[in-house]
């Protein structure tokens, strides 16, 4: 009765938190304290408490300096005009009756680099949408297209935070999972240029705005030196260089652009890693502005918080009752089907994709022998099946970014296409094994 006057509370605060659009780390600061609250009715002390709480904290602690460089990566970035580079040569490709599958490929591309769905689209995504409604491209269309760009690294690339949380909590290899992503995310992905090809079509270009791009030319200089941060986060981990030395080399060789191409000062340097890139000409604050380490502070606490009560809800054994369910479930319908019940479940009510790829986890670990097997049906479920709830975080945030609701989620054709192929092939993928 406790737990379930504790997890009715918990909902209670994410519901006034969504209602309000306060940050969702004060439910899960409430939620812990209510968890630690049912752990002490169940005879815990404050000691035993505060261990469980730390076991997975430190787990949660690896995602948190992975968020954190990348924090550093996104205002750097910015001020050493990579994304500047990507944004003014990646325009030259899009062609009137191509607009929309090079928009998709620009996004992925980017996404894939940065490891973020939500820089990109405060980015790349921005730019997009200003050239649609000047081209007269359904706008709507348009950030559905956009949605599914930028969930294309947030699933498989290595400097992505979901990507390492996914690692983290099944206890795998970054590695071997992007390998696995790559792998089967192949036939959604040809699936969704191929719809975005025909869209392209029905809906060409007619004009494209190119004044923010004429600002970018003007405050940066658009070399290809400036792309090496990118080149570097993109070659390194191939060669399995461990993903926290990547970004610090990327960081490095961002920051001496910033100084000696841009002419940055090493204080603004230093500001830009901190407070993030804040020009002082509007039009590129709007598309640029932003990054740093202070614009990842959610996230740490998000993560963190998180971590702490669902370690507490595991040692104290609340969970086991939800674990029988799961598993009974699985044995059921199969362990990917229920993967995706149980995820869709929990950012439906959670509203966040870190938490459900945690909690999600947790319930589901029983039902697999094989870890990779579990991160893999993760990637293809929680992870995207997240940026399809539309009063989730994960949709409703790079949306409002792109000035669109939730009308764009049809069109966000890979984040629905990824778990229904998954589901169809995965017995290609593992060949031999029981999957069901």
């Amino acid at each position: 009765m406790m737990l379930a006057v504790c997890t009715l509370g918990f909902f209670a605060l994410l519901l006034l938190c969504l209602l309000s659009s306060a940050s969702v780390s004060w439910a899960l600061a409430g939620g812990l304290l209510l968890f630690w609250l049912y752990g002490k009715r169940q005879g815990y002390s404050h000691r035993q408490l505060a261990e469980m709480a730390w076991r997975e904290l430190k787990k949660g602690l690896i995602v948190v300096v992975v968020v954190f460089l990348i924090g550093i990566i996104t205002g750097l970035w910015r001020a050493g005009g990579t994304i500047a580079f990507c944004i003014v040569q990646g325009m030259e490709l899009v062609t009137p009756n191509l607009f929309l599958v090079v928009a998709f490929l620009l996004c992925a591309a980017l996404s894939y680099v940065l490891g973020t769905s939500f820089g990109v689209s405060s980015t790349m995504g921005v730019i997009l949408m200003a050239i649609a409604r000047s081209g007269g491209v359904d706008p709507v269309i348009t950030a559905g297209v956009i949605l599914s760009g930028v969930y294309f690294g947030d699933r498989c690339s290595p400097a992505s935070s979901a990507a390492v949380l996914v690692a983290t909590v099944s206890e795998t290899d970054l590695y071997t999972n992007v390998r696995n992503m790559l792998r089967t995310g192949l036939l959604p992905t040809l699936l969704t240029i191929g719809i975005y090809t025909a869209l392209s079509f029905a809906h060409p270009i007619t004009a494209v705005d190119a004044s923010v791009l004429t600002s970018m030319r003007d405050a940066f200089s658009i070399s290809w030196i400036a792309l090496l941060p990118a080149l570097i986060m993109f070659i390194l981990p191939l060669c399995k260089v461990p993903i926290r030395i990547s970004m610090l080399c990327s960081i490095t060789v961002a920051a001496l652009i910033a100084f000696f191409l841009q002419g940055f000062s090493v204080p603004e340097i230093l500001s830009i890693t901190w407070n993030g890139y804040h020009p002082e000409n509007k039009a590129l604050a709007q598309v640029l502005g932003g990054g740093g380490v202070m614009s990842m502070l959610s996230s740490y606490v998000i993560v963190s918080l998180a971590s702490m009560y669902s370690g507490i809800l595991r040692g104290t054994g609340a969970l086991d009752a939800l674990d029988r369910k799961a598993a009974a479930l699985a044995a059921r319908i199969g362990r990917f089907p229920a993967m995706v019940v149980v995820t869709t479940l929990c950012v439906s009510v959670l509203c966040n994709q870190a938490v459900t790829v945690m909690l999600g986890t947790q319930l589901m670990r029983s039902s697999y022998t094989d870890k990779d097997e579990l991160a893999q049906d993760m990637e293809n479920s929680g992870i995207m099946i997240a940026g399809l709830i539309p009063w989730s975080i994960a949709c409703s945030v790079p949306l409002s970014m792109l000035g669109c609701d939730a009308r764009s989620v049809p069109y966000a054709a890979l984040l629905w296409l990824t778990p229904i192929c998954y589901a169809m092939t995965k017995r290609f993928f593992y060949s031999g094994r029981k999957t069901t």
